[in-house]
């Protein structure tokens, strides 16, 4: 939470791989938000989205949240925060229960969620997140808000996400570190697909393929709730390391030539069309065709979207997309990339930006953002609310007590 001239504005925090990003937002009444700053620092404490360096991600932390500040003309005091890696598993469960009085209340619901949550995990996992698909009274299943129903028996079908509790304990001490408390931890699946995904695309079934530089999240709808999550340790930066080592030119140069020129798709670069590739040392840069550069990247890209691919087809969703895929984050913006992937999945594919946020256009038209963005529609929508997020939250509270009680 921030505030300004009294009033109350809400910040997701998106630490990612590589670059912390601070959005300052400001809900408005039909449900838009209209986003009045952004600070961003790179990144240089995480790998494949774990912090493995506390004090280096905490510098990027602060340095962000500054600049959000400055631009925001505010106090920045709590964040919505995301976590994400290769860590994050997701289950489906049931729960039954009693109804207690013959008519559904808020306190039924909160019972069948416990039971529904109540399923062994690994002793290092903790439940981030529990997400109602459906409920079913006395039989009658598809019901999305039981509460008023009459009935004896209510049956909650959830998605169950859970994540490393050593990892969401580094992120959490690293924003304690900052001055900070957390308003709730986000699943960056969770996110980004609320900032891109349309209502209609959830219920025909589609599938959410954020392309970040550390990992690439997936997360699949279908009739409107959420049925499978997952992440795969291949992004951006393997592209990076692909021309680095293929064109004998330094990361950082590689990473240039990555985002102005390359290309995910070789037809669509012009063999006649050349590019200045730095070399090693004190060497001469040299001239490499375009096409060259594609030849390196699309195979990277093509494996990405294979292992998509059969990530999808594990889950036995992915014959369920009716409305296709929809890639986002940095890492989709390159040219040709929809092109391959529809290629490579026989679906519709379309670039996913933010969408019901005004403000800033460089986070409004980018899909770098989304998880930022979506880390404060997904926090400020009660609709998402269930009792896990009560848990995290007071989890988060004991955590900064212990805390600043050492530190």
């Amino acid at each position: 939470m921030a505030k300004r001239n009294e009033t109350k504005l809400q910040v997701g925090l998106d630490i990612g791989t590589s670059k912390v990003v601070a959005i300052v937002g400001e809900h408005h009444a039909d449900g838009s938000i209209e986003v009045v700053g952004i600070g961003s620092s790179p990144s240089r404490g995480l790998k494949r989205g774990v912090v493995v360096d506390i004090e280096s991600t905490v510098q990027s932390i602060k340095r962000a949240i500054e600049e959000a500040e400055l631009m925001a003309g505010c106090e920045i005091q709590s964040v919505y925060v995301g976590i994400a890696g290769s860590h994050i598993r997701s289950i489906n469960s049931d729960g039954i229960v009693a109804i207690k009085d013959k008519e559904v209340t808020k306190n039924d619901v909160e019972k069948v969620l416990d039971a529904a949550k109540a399923v062994p995990i690994p002793n290092d996992q903790k439940v981030l997140h529990v997400l109602p698909q459906e409920y079913v009274i006395d039989g009658q299943d598809g019901i999305r808000h039981p509460i008023g129903m009459s009935g004896v028996r209510l049956e909650a079908r959830v998605h169950l996400i859970t994540g490393s509790e050593s990892a969401a304990q580094n992120i959490a001490k690293c924003v304690a570190r900052c001055g900070l408390s957390i308003d709730q931890m986000i699943v960056e699946q969770l996110a980004s697909s609320t900032a891109v995904l349309t209502d209609d695309e959830k219920e025909l079934g589609v599938c959410m393929v954020d392309i970040g530089a550390g990992t690439t999240d997936i997360a699949v709808f279908t009739q409107g709730a959420i049925r499978h999550v997952s992440a795969i340790p291949i992004a951006g930066d393997q592209v990076t390391n692909d021309i680095a080592v293929s064109m004998r030119t330094p990361t950082q140069h590689a990473e240039d030539i990555k985002l102005k020129y390359a290309c995910a798709l070789r037809q669509l670069a012009s063999p006649e069309e050349t590019i200045s590739v730095p070399s090693v040392g004190d060497r001469q840069p040299r001239r490499l065709a375009r096409q060259t550069l594609a030849e390196v990247v699309e195979p990277r890209y093509e494996e990405l979207f294979s292992l998509v691919q059969a990530d999808l087809q594990r889950s036995g969703y992915i014959d369920l997309i009716a409305a296709g895929i929809v890639l986002t984050g940095g890492a989709a913006r390159m040219e040709g990339a929809v092109e391959l992937a529809e290629e490579v999945f026989h679906v519709p594919v379309r670039l996913g930006v933010p969408v019901d946020v005004a403000g800033l256009k460089e986070v409004v038209n980018n899909p770098v953002h989304a998880t930022g963005v979506g880390l404060l529609q997904y926090g400020g929508n009660t609709d998402f609310v269930t009792d896990s997020v009560l848990e995290s939250e007071g989890w988060f509270q004991k955590f900064k007590k212990w805390f600043l009680g050492d530190y």
